[in-house]
């Protein structure tokens, strides 16, 4: 686990369900031919090892006659099942009324389909288990309930050309999500808009970048690096944020121009 408070909550539903098991006499192998698991995976998120996936806690509640007890950590379990940094991360996202991101190495995080997120969690070295791709392709999707928001908030892109191009997944991953960029764009509260790789001026060199505008008024931003990812709160470090996606946007196609790039980039790849 990457942080004690998801592991403390694993521990405590692990135990709750062997309390249980043990209370109706059954083995962890009964328990999982009862619920359609094996036994090591029982075994596993009795220890705190594994996270139980809904279907899991809801079978096992009704064998083990819980009463719903198991069931209702389901929420609890599943905040559990993402990153600490992603959890804190889709907070300050479910605050914002304006959000703006600009991407330079791959397709910005929110943007993302299930198969290109999987695949650039794939590649990850130190390489990731499957449970841990699994983990955090969950956890990227999740932060997608943005876009549907009531009401719902000003979201902006901006990506560089090459996000479009470098074939994470290969050609039918790529074109999939170029298709979703397509969509996502349609929707009336989101601007996706490209950085060509010919434009000579450009003010984000520096990198990646986020700029949220809260509801109680307040301005953050957001950086990642290799091993790294901070929310930024001094204002006057957020003011120079502010700037430069401000610059970036200017400098990019605008929103018209991006899409008619986008289609061309997918032409290209048929």
């Amino acid at each position: 686990m990457e942080d004690e408070e998801a592991a403390a909550v694993l521990r405590t539903v692990g135990r709750q369900i062997k309390m249980w098991r043990e209370a109706a006499g059954l083995r962890q192998a009964e328990l999982g031919a009862a619920i359609g698991y094996g036994d090591e995976m029982v075994s596993s998120v009795e220890r705190g090892r594994r996270v139980p996936k809904p279907d899991f806690l809801d079978k096992a509640d009704e064998v083990l006659g819980a009463g719903g007890k198991l069931s209702a950590m389901k929420d609890d379990v599943e905040r559990a099942r993402y990153p600490k940094k992603v959890r804190d991360l889709a907070k300050l996202e479910d605050e914002a009324v304006e959000l703006g991101a600009y991407a330079n190495h791959n397709m910005h995080g929110l943007l993302q389909t299930p198969e290109y997120a999987r695949a650039l969690y794939t590649r990850r070295r130190p390489a990731y288990s499957e449970d841990e791709i699994d983990r955090h392709v969950s956890a990227r999707m999740a932060r997608q309930r943005v876009f549907e928001r009531v009401p719902a908030p000003l979201l902006t892109f901006v990506l560089e050309e090459v996000t479009l191009r470098r074939p994470i997944g290969g050609t039918v991953v790529l074109r999939q999500q170029l298709e979703h960029l397509l969509r996502i764009s349609a929707l009336r509260h989101v601007e996706i808009q490209v950085m060509p790789t010919e434009c000579e001026d450009h003010a984000g060199l520096a990198g990646p970048m986020r700029v949220l505008k809260l509801r109680d008024g307040k301005t953050l931003g957001h950086t990642e690096g290799q091993l790294y990812s901070r929310v930024i709160s001094d204002p006057k470090e957020v003011q120079v944020l502010e700037m430069r996606y401000g610059m970036i946007r200017a400098q990019a196609l605008s929103p018209r121009e991006s899409l008619a790039f986008i289609e061309k980039v997918m032409g290209e790849k048929t």
